[in-house]
């Protein structure tokens, strides 16, 4: 049996509940953004750095990933953009005494968030095979360590070099030429764990694997369906685009297996209104889906509007589509008891939401998590696309597919050629700029890379930021894998769960942060970033450095490269370490779209990258149009007495990182592990609200997956559905449970049951 020990602080086992709330944001966002930014970094520091996040002139925030608009308004960030903001610009320090205080062991057994809340990293820092806590090392010797565990490998191959989602365009650029100079395309990063199913979908039917809208588009659109996504946690600031779109006429409609109070109603802090009045009602139709069954949504819309006449733009589907017949004939023939079964919803419901549709002439479709973690994820968004693309739903203003991004850049790493698949087209133009022959063999993602830890393919592992450890699945099975490495290397600014979970050896190489000045030989440089809906634009840290032994992510891999390649290597690091806009000058010849690149960030708000669909109704797929798809219908299946598992975050998070111990909209207080039930399926099982559970999750390989000592809080999630806050649900993902086609982790629908704990978690 595998236990996994909660690595938790007692006092987060004790929480108080008192209930969801209907509204989000509002002036409890304002004191508790500004409670919590001037605990980490005092009044002076707060209003100096606020001020500059996501300004024109200033710094991108650390945070999401959604768009700005030409006008900004003073207060350009929201309430977890700050904390972010916070939590980077803190005046906490993480200095060697501290880890000569606190062995790994010691740290190994505290929480994420006790870990996160000790403050900036300062100096690289050195555990030695067998050493019980971390040394302070040198740079050089850093880079020495690092090179003679690469170059001593059997295989390039042998090596994985992770990317998070914070890493500028310039840094990632380096950071994939170095590692394919190396001789791997092992480049693993986050998109692998949350929108590779939206790639992979979209890339397919409509041959970008990108959102089609603007945030204008957003403002025009007559009707908004958000599915699988919570804006008023994990991109507030969409919920004023929300907003301005209701002011303009726009419908939405919510899919969701939980009540979320941003999607209820919106008090808008930026607006005199939403601080004292009563807030916009955003969602119009809630459709309270159970987990899994938007690809049975979807189908069944497109059902509906096949069957009645008129409704398909046969002049669009004509001209710019393929596959329509195979389609049509499949969705005409949904069961709708299947259908029904598999949503959770009534036909009459799904049928309100069809006259909404009917009533709208442009429609755009926004999703996250909640519909790229699931075994048919990229089943459901192609057909997501498939039901844009009977109206003509795509390539005009106001209509498309709005994949909403997570970290800041994450959708530029992989547009600056962070991919394990890279295209052959990409690779050419790599070789045909620097000059030597880049791998062609496909390499590992994320999943791939543990199992190739765990069976000791693989023995180096590096990470330019992130936090690998805490946000992969199946957390015993990772943490052991890593454990098998003889070298770990993080790029990172504070302390987190991956500095404990170590190889043989491993090092902690401090960096920069977005907030922070970055001055090489040249003189003050900016870094560049992709938001989630491909706006590129300059990012300028303000503040000084939080330790004057930091190194900027571009100064790392430039040094690192140096000491690997040697002089075989005939790209000029020196030189791009000195400058980033000599980096940029080679991205504008290599990556398409980025032609005059430093010239276009010259222009205050950057530039927008190119869009075949959007632009010119054009698809580049393998048959030239937009394809529809026709799959099978999926969705979970759940034996009697179990329940379906959704993994998420609370509000004081973000992505791995914890900021808090509140879900305040969710009216969680002081707790974390925590698990979201309906009434009458707890009273079913036998568990009263405030009663313990271990959630224990089942799958076909016999493995026992246990998470412990979880509160359970009656919830008006849907029935046969549960919820509970990762990464401390992790370890209930099954390695082997992933995305067909674009092997991301199913961490939304995970099979399991309640048993009784033990002993419950006291009160600290």
């Amino acid at each position: 049996m595998a236990r996994h020990a909660p690595h938790s602080d007692p006092a987060q086992d004790a929480p108080e509940v008192t209930g969801p709330k209907d509204a989000a944001a509002g002036l409890p966002a304002v004191g508790h953004t500004l409670r919590m930014a001037q605990a980490q970094m005092g009044l002076k520091r707060t209003a100096l750095t606020l001020l500059r996040v996501n300004q024109k002139d200033g710094f991108d925030c650390p945070g999401c990933a959604w768009p700005e608009g030409e006008k900004r308004h003073t207060a350009e960030f929201c309430e977890n953009g700050a904390k972010a903001v916070a939590e980077e610009a803190t005046l906490r320090r993480v200095t060697p005494a501290f880890f000569k205080e606190h062995p790994v062991a010691e740290l190994a057994d505290r929480s994420g968030y006790w870990l996160g809340q000790q403050g900036r990293l300062t100096e690289p820092m050195y555990l030695a095979a067998g050493a019980t806590a971390y040394e302070p090392v040198s740079w050089e010797r850093a880079f020495d360590l690092i090179a003679q565990e690469l170059t001593a490998l059997d295989s390039p191959d042998e090596a994985l070099f992770y990317t998070s989602g914070r890493t500028s365009n310039e840094a990632a650029f380096l950071y994939q030429l170095f590692a394919r100079e190396f001789g791997t395309n092992n480049l693993p990063d986050c998109s692998n764990m949350c929108h590779e199913s939206s790639g992979s979908a979209l890339t397919e039917t409509l041959g970008v694997g990108k959102g089609s809208v603007l945030l204008d588009d957003l403002h025009q659109a007559d009707l908004i369906i958000v599915a699988g996504q919570n804006p008023g946690t994990n991109h507030p600031r969409m919920l004023s685009a929300l907003e301005e779109a209701k002011a303009n006429g726009a419908r939405i409609i919510t899919v969701n297996p939980l009540p979320e109070a941003g999607m209820v109603r919106f008090r808008n802090p930026q607006e005199v209104r939403g601080l004292v009045g009563s807030g916009t009602p955003l969602t119009d139709l809630f459709l309270q889906l159970r987990i899994g069954g938007d690809q049975a949504l979807f189908r069944a819309l497109s059902h509906l509007v096949l069957a009645t006449e008129g409704a398909v733009d046969e002049e669009f589907v004509r001209t710019h589509t393929h596959g329509f017949e195979e389609y049509a004939e499949t969705a005409r023939a949904l069961d709708w008891a299947e259908a029904e079964r598999a949503t959770g919803l009534t036909r009459e419901q799904i049928e309100q939401a069809h006259a909404m549709v009917l009533a709208a002439d442009r429609i755009i479709v926004c999703w996250a998590m909640g519909l790229t973690q699931h075994k048919h994820a990229v089943p459901t968004i192609r057909e997501v696309v498939s039901f844009l693309l009977l109206r003509g739903n795509v390539g005009r203003p106001g209509a498309g597919v709005c994949p909403v991004r997570g970290h800041s850049n994450v959708q530029g790493d992989r547009t600056m050629g962070i991919f394990e698949r890279p295209a052959p087209a990409f690779l050419d133009a790599l070789e045909k700029e620097f000059g030597f022959a880049p791998p062609r063999e496909h390499g590992l993602d994320v999943v791939r890379s543990i199992e190739a830890l765990r069976d000791g393919r693989a023995k180096v592992f590096f990470a330019m930021g992130g936090n690998f450890v805490a946000a992969s699945p199946d957390t015993d099975v990772t943490e052991d894998a890593m454990r098998r490495a003889r070298l770990t290397v993080h790029v990172s600014t504070k302390l987190n769960r991956s500095h404990v979970v170590t190889g043989a050896r491993a090092l902690i190489l401090p960096t920069l942060g977005r907030t922070e000045r970055d001055v090489q030989a040249a003189g003050p440089q900016v870094v560049t970033v992709e938001d989630s809906m491909g706006m590129v634009h300059a990012s300028r840290g303000r503040l000084a450095p939080a330790s004057g032994a930091l190194l900027s992510e571009p100064a790392i891999v430039c040094r690192l490269a140096r000491r690997v390649l040697g002089e075989a290597s005939a790209t000029p690091w020196e030189e791009f370490e000195r400058d980033y806009a000599t980096i940029r000058d080679r991205i504008a010849r290599v990556v398409p779209g980025f032609e005059d690149f430093n010239a276009k960030i010259a222009r205050p708000g950057g530039f927008t990258l190119p869009h075949a669909p959007r632009d010119e109704r054009r698809f580049p797929t393998h048959t030239g149009k937009a394809n529809f798809t026709a799959a099978p219908l999926e969705y979970p299946a759940v034996p009697e007495g179990r329940l379906l598992l959704q993994t998420l975050r609370s509000h004081d998070q973000y992505n791995t990182t914890i900021y808090g111990l509140d879900d305040r909209y969710r009216g969680i207080k002081g707790g974390r592990r925590v698990v979201l039930v309906h009434p009458q399926d707890a009273a079913e099982l036998g568990f009263a609200d405030g009663s313990y559970a271990d959630l224990v999750s089942e799958w076909h390989d016999g493995t026992e997956r246990r998470a412990p000592g979880f509160r359970v809080v009656h919830y008006p999630t849907t029935r046969g559905c549960a919820a509970a806050y990762y990464p401390e649900t992790n370890v209930l993902v099954p390695l082997q449970a992933t995305a067909d086609t674009s092997n991301t982790p199913a961490s939304k629908s995970l099979v399991v049951r309640l048993e009784t704990t033990v002993t419950a978690p006291a009160a600290g």
